[in-house]
Parts: structure tokens; C-alpha cells; sequence
């Protein structure tokens, strides 16, 4: 539904319409989201924020994939760790806001009384600067929807008042993301946590804002028991009101019947010809035909029960484990924006958000840290969208050239390994300490009608490289019963090395096409386009697929970039 700020949705609900779209892609970045706010995103420029920040739980977050059958998720790969510790760099970005003085500045000085230099002092010092940041880049019109569970949503709540103002606090909402369960914490004297939060503040007082709905119970629609001579459902409402000058309700005669009503003399009469009004026996009074078929629903509340959380058999598990269900999304989008309308979302994760937003023809912003994420993203984008969607969005802060790769090698090691990895669709592998055993990631395919995944080992190296390290990945391919072994490297490699890999052979598949056993690719190739050989039959054995998204894929729209400074 498109509205305007003058436009009534038919329930008396005033909305505002979407600024004029321009036509430009959405973008993915990689990155610090702080950093990528400050750079590349314009005052007053995104309609809707939602954020699901890490919660200070002090766990580590993995990432799960599927087996190699692709029925189940126990492998995983540690991607970052949820805990905020009280440093050097907690105490800078502290002493930073406080600095810049006012309400956040206040907040976080009564934090630091209240709860000393704690890692929730350094929890709530790294999100202040963020949600500045996101406040600014919200137009007028726009929204801000912070997920949180009870680890921190009191504090949150009291440093969005801080940043936003108290008088734009809108809702509070409880999502029950999960149903009754003894504690995971044997022992505890508590009742059992299954609910997040979701604080909800708008920019200013004209905020987007659509009524959603939900259906009714099967007790309320017993109410509607009669039905016309077209099979529509309706039940019989009150027609009278309270009387007195006070009250305004007119009295006059209906069908013999003397009330005050609840309709002028002519609405009453207009009611009458449509045959709206009806006389159930003589002297009776007159009630009024209410049709199920116009009414929107039950208006949704603050507590949200209706929505389940992602289990273990649903279809759209990635195995991400922050990952919320896309019907989450979903309400949030259709309440707080219209099509045309930009979202963003700075902690994206496995790229819920982005989907939804895409689906509902929205335009998007995704931030992440990690390329793992971003390499997930893609791929659930591809699958839900198909492979053309690769370019209508744009992904920024991933290596485009060699000097950009030997950056990223230098400055993260895991990070780079993601990247590349990602560049091939491979996964990365087990991180378990000390137990890599030569592996750096792997990627699984099918050829024959067998049900049987067939594996290829890969092996990445940002550094010098000898044919050693080719001959060691010729024993892995053996050791791991592999069909084919990739070698990833910055370096050309030397004519020991590509004698080495010719020595392995070739692996033949069922249809007699043969592929090198063990392959070489250079960081250049990879970013020419450049491909492992293997057989093509199915590429959905190495990462679970997203499902097919509903609908065609939206145009795809944003906002321009802003040089960085």
C-alpha cells in the first residue's frame, strides 16, 4: 500500500508517502558499520533502520553448514565472538561521546556510576556512537527498530531516550521466539526466558506507520452466524447510542422505533436503501449488518505470539544462528515503510533483512564484518532471487584488485580466506585449534544419481609458496578420500609446482569428462572470473540453499554513495 501524508488508509490512519525513487542499486558492504555510516551514507537518506545487534551474552556465534548429504548442520566455523571487554579501545570510544557532551554523554557518565568500567559499560559505549550515527541518516518520516533480549534491552531502551528523545519512543514489542523450555542454565532459580524485545522509536512526529492485522480467532468468527443471498457472512451490531445534548446522538424514528442512534436522519436512511439496516421481528430494534469480508482483522498488539522462530526442519534455516524468521521482517517492513522505500540494517548477518526487503520491494543497505557473511548473503540472495540479481546491487569493501587482496591478507588472515573462499563457492572449513590438518575450506558437488556428495579440498595461502605445499595437499586429497584439491595463492606458481599438480591426474566423472585432481588458482585469476573445473551437475551441496523468495525480484533501487573524505 502506497500512502500519502494526506491520505487516509480507510481506518483513520494518516500516513506519509515514499520520496521519489531513484534508480540506483542497493549495496552490500563490507565492513565496520560505524565507519561505513560516516563514509557512504547521506543525513536524512533511509527510511527504516532495523538492527540486531550482538547482545553482550558473552557466547561465541558459529556458523553452521550443511553435511555433505545436505540433511544435516553440525559442522561450523567460528565467525565472531559476542563479548565486549572493558579495554583500551571500550575507554576511547567512551571518552569519545561523552566528549561530544549532551543527553548520550549524560547516559553513558550515569552508565559508568552505575555500572563501573564493566563489559557492559564497553557493550553500551560501542552502540552509542552507532545509533548517533543511524539517527542521523533517518529522514523525518523515518523509523528505528532495535532488537534486543533482556541482557541489555533496559539499557538499550534508556540510551535510545538518550539519542532519540524519550517523546519517540513508540513501542515496546515482545516477540516470543521460542516455546516452553526448562533453563539452559541447570539450577537457576529463574523463570524460562522466550522472548526478545523490540524497541521501536521513530525520527519525528510524522512518522511511516501502517496498521497490520491479524486474523481472528475461530470464537470470534462464530459471531458472524448469518449469511445474505451471496453466502457473505455477517453478524448484527447496535445501531443505538448514548442520549443527551452532551452526546450528540440524534433521536428520531426508525422502522417504528423511537432511540437515539448512532447515524444522522440521512446516514440512516442511506444505510436503510443499501439494505444495511435490519428488523429481526416487528418492534424490534433495528441492528446493523456488519460482513466479515470488511474487516481488516485483529489490530496487532505489542506482543507478538504469532510468529515462530526458524527450527531445525524449516525450510528457510541457513543454520546462521542469529538468524530470525523472515515473517519477522516482514511485519516490520510492511508497518514502517512503503515500496520505494530504503532500508537498512548495519548488523545483517545471514541477510534476512536484505531478502525481505528485496521481496517487498524495498530498496536496502546491509552492513557486515565479517565476509563470511557477506559471502552468505550473496548466495541466499542468487538463491532466492535467481543468478541475475548479482547485478543489480553492488557489493563495496571487498578486494577488486591484488593490492586490495594483500591488504585484507595482511590485515586478517581469516578474513581473507572467507574472501577467497567465497569467490569460489566454497565454504570455510572446521575452525577447530590445531586441527585444520592442511584444510582451508571445501566445497562439495553431485554428479552421478548416487545421492553421494563428492568433495574438493582447498587450501589458501597469502604468502610465499613452494611445491612442498602442493605436495602436502596431494596427501590430504588422499587422506580425505577428496576428488579434487584447489590451491589458492598470491603468488604465480613455479614449474615445480605445476608439475607437481600434473603428476595427480585427472578426476573422471560418470559422463567421462576428466578435471585436474589437483588445481591451481592465482588471487589475479580469481579476480578475473576465474573458476575451479569440476562437473556442474549441482552447486547446492556445499552451503544449505535459500528457498525460492515469493514473487518476482524487485526493482532494485538506492541511494547514491558519498566519497569518502
Amino acid at each position: 500500500m502506497q500512502g500519502t501524508r494526506e491520505q487516509d488508509d480507510g481506518r483513520g490512519v494518516c500516513y506519509p508517502q515514499s520520496n521519489p525513487v531513484a534508480k540506483e542499486k542497493n549495496k552490500l558492504y563490507y565492513g565496520d558499520n560505524l565507519d561505513v555510516l560516516r563514509m557512504y551514507v547521506k543525513d536524512e537518506s533511509v527510511d527504516l533502520v532495523y538492527l540486531d545487534p550482538p547482545f553482550n551474552s558473552r557466547q561465541d556465534y558459529n556458523v553452521l553448514f550443511a553435511e555433505k548429504d545436505g540433511s544435516q548442520s553440525s559442522s561450523q566455523i567460528h565467525a565472531f565472538e559476542d563479548t565486549w571487554e572493558w579495554n583500551i579501545e571500550a575507554e576511547r570510544a567512551y571518552e569519545e561521546m561523552v566528549e561530544r557532551g549532551g543527553r548520550v554523554a549524560d547516559a553513558l557518565r550515569a552508565f559508568r556510576t552505575f555500572l563501573g568500567g564493566s563489559d557492559m559499560l564497553a557493550y553500551l559505549s560501542m552502540m552509542a556512537p552507532r545509533l548517533v550515527e543511524l539517527r542521523r541518516v533517518l529522514k523525518e518520516t523515518g523509523s528505528i527498530y532495535l532488537h534486543c533480549d533482556p541482557t541489555a534491552s533496559h539499557y538499550l531502551k534508556i540510551l535510545m531516550d538518550a539519542v532519540f528523545g524519550p517523546q519517540r519512543f513508540v513501542n515496546e514489542i515482545t516477540w516470543k521466539r521460542t516455546t516452553a523450555h526448562a533453563d539452559a542454565k541447570q539450577g537457576r532459580k529463574a523463570f524460562g526466558n522466550v522472548s526478545d524485545i523490540l524497541l521501536f522509536f521513530s525520527k519525528g512526529e510524522g512518522y511511516t506507520f501502517i496498521h497490520q492485522h491479524q486474523p481472528y480467532t475461530s470464537e470470534y468468527l462464530k459471531k458472524y452466524g448469518y449469511a445474505d443471498e451471496q453466502g457473505r457472512r455477517y453478524r448484527l451490531d447496535n445501531l443505538t447510542g448514548p442520549g443527551g445534548a452532551a452526546k450528540g446522538n440524534p433521536s428520531y424514528e426508525v422502522m417504528g422505533v423511537t432511540r437515539f442512534w448512532r447515524y444522522s436522519k440521512e446516514r440512516m436512511a442511506q444505510l436503510i436503501n443499501e439494505g444495511r439496516i435490519v428488523q429481526t421481528k416487528p418492534g424490534g430494534v433495528p441492528q446493523y449488518k456488519r460482513y466479515l469480508d470488511e474487516m481488516p482483522g485483529n489490530p496487532l498488539q505489542n506482543i507478538w505470539d504469532d510468529i515462530f522462530p526458524i527450527n531445525s526442519q524449516a525450510q528457510e534455516r541457513l543454520g546462521y544462528p542469529t538468524q530470525k524468521p523472515e515473517a519477522l521482517l516482514e511485519r516490520i517492513l510492511k508497518a514502517s515503510s512503503n515500496e520505494g522505500d530504503l532500508v537498512l540494517d548495519p548488523f545483517c548477518g545471514c541477510g534476512t533483512t536484505v531478502q525481505v526487503a528485496e521481496r517487498l520491494k524495498r530498496r536496502w543497505i546491509g552492513i557486515d564484518i565479517t565476509h563470511l557473511a557477506i559471502g552468505l548473503i550473496k548466495k541466499r540472495l542468487s538463491d532466492a532471487f535467481g543468478p541475475e540479481i548479482k547485478g543489480s546491487y553492488e557489493v563495496i569493501g571487498e578486494p577488486t584488485d591484488l593490492a586490495g587482496a594483500a591488504q585484507l591478507a595482511e590485515e586478517d588472515k581469516y578474513q581473507f580466506q572467507w574472501w577467497a573462499l567465497g569467490q569460489v563457492g566454497a565454504r570455510p572449513a572446521e575452525q577447530r585449534k590445531g586441527a585444520d590438518r592442511g584444510i582451508d575450506g571445501r566445497l562439495y558437488f553431485h554428479d552421478d544419481q548416487s545421492g553421494r556428495s563428492k568433495q574438493i579440498i582447498f587450501s589458501v595461502k597469502a604468502g610465499g609458496v613452494t611445491v612442498s605445499q602442493v605436495r602436502d595437499l596431494r596427501g590430504v586429497i588422499e587422506r580425505e578420500k577428496a576428488e579434487i584439491g584447489v590451491f589458492l595463492c598470491f603468488e604465480e606458481p613455479t614449474k615445480a609446482m605445476l608439475r607437481e599438480a600434473a603428476e595427480a591426474g585427472f578426476y573422471k566423472s560418470v559422463d567421462g569428462s576428466g578435471y585436474p585432481r589437483v588445481q591451481i588458482l592465482t588471487v589475479q585469476q580469481i579476480l578475473e572470473g576465474k573458476q575451479p573445473e569440476y562437473p556442474l551437475h549441482r552447486r547446492d551441496a556445499t552451503f544449505k540453499r535459500a528457498p525460492r523468495s515469493r514473487g518476482a525480484a524487485a526493482e532494485n533501487l538506492t541511494l547514491p554513495l558519498l566519497p569518502p573524505e
